[in-house]
């Protein structure tokens, strides 16, 4: 029979194996990666390699999703989110709501949104206090990329100076899926507030069809007849959808 002492020097030692071992199980688990850190690893590097042309779509969603998700495969989701949306692009400009309805949690949100607004940032930083006609495909790009799938109609102005820079850029009235309201006296009372003396017209058509409506030529002709007095020159009114961007006035409608 073991002795009081003897016994508890055993009890002691059993418990110090015992730790030791789970020490050990611990840094193993520690140690061990998971089997997407090495996908993780690869792709990051073939991106600062080859940049965005080395990766597919689903891959460069990856990347921004890695962290908002650092704990998780996260290909099957990006592949998924090209499958349910149609496109990279469209990715981004689906609403919160529809990407919550995904699966997606407010982190992982947040991050693409966080990239879309900084491209915005970026376009308009390629034409703002910069001759806009002479920038017509940097501004077409803009508009298309700000506007062409907002599900409701926005009236967004450009406002000019006398050099044609664009000094302010505004969303005036936002409406319905198919009309938004817009008010000659006030379009020209906030381009005599910005000393504008040019403004280009935008607004989009989120049915798809950038075709003007009767609706909108008539309302131009309202807005030209009253700025024209101020001295104030409406260079063009622009229709934008998802399926192109229509100038009124190379349509001969201005």
């Amino acid at each position: 029979m073991l002795k009081k002492k003897e016994k508890n020097i055993l009890w002691r030692t059993k418990k110090q194996i015992k730790h030791i071992v789970m020490q050990d199980h611990g840094e193993t688990q520690q140690t061990t990666q998971p089997h997407y850190t090495g996908h993780r690893d690869r792709l990051r590097e073939r991106f600062l390699k080859g940049g965005v042309e080395a990766l597919a779509d689903y891959e460069l969603i990856e990347l921004l999703l890695f962290t908002a998700i650092p704990r998780r495969d996260v290909k099957p989701l990006a592949k998924s989110l090209l499958s349910h949306f149609g496109s990279f692009t469209s990715i981004f400009h689906a609403s919160a709501d529809d990407l919550r309805k995904f699966g997606l949690t407010d982190p992982s949100i947040t991050t693409l949104k966080i990239v879309q607004a900084a491209s915005f940032q970026f376009m308009k930083g390629d034409i703002m206090k910069k001759e806009v006609l002479g920038s017509w495909s940097k501004l077409m790009n803009y508009v298309q990329a700000t506007m062409a799938h907002e599900k409701k109609e926005n009236f967004r102005i450009l406002f000019l100076n006398k050099k044609n820079e664009l000094i302010a850029d505004e969303i005036q009235q936002t409406g319905t899926v198919d009309h938004t309201p817009a008010y000659p006296r006030e379009i020209v009372k906030r381009a005599l507030e910005h000393s504008a003396t040019a403004v280009i017209l935008i607004h989009n058509h989120p049915s798809g069809d950038p075709t003007p409506s009767q609706t909108d030529i008539d309302l131009t002709s309202q807005i030209i007849a009253a700025a024209k007095p101020l001295g104030i020159v409406i260079h063009d009114h622009l229709i934008v959808s998802k399926n192109g961007t229509t100038s009124m006035r190379n349509k001969g409608l201005i």
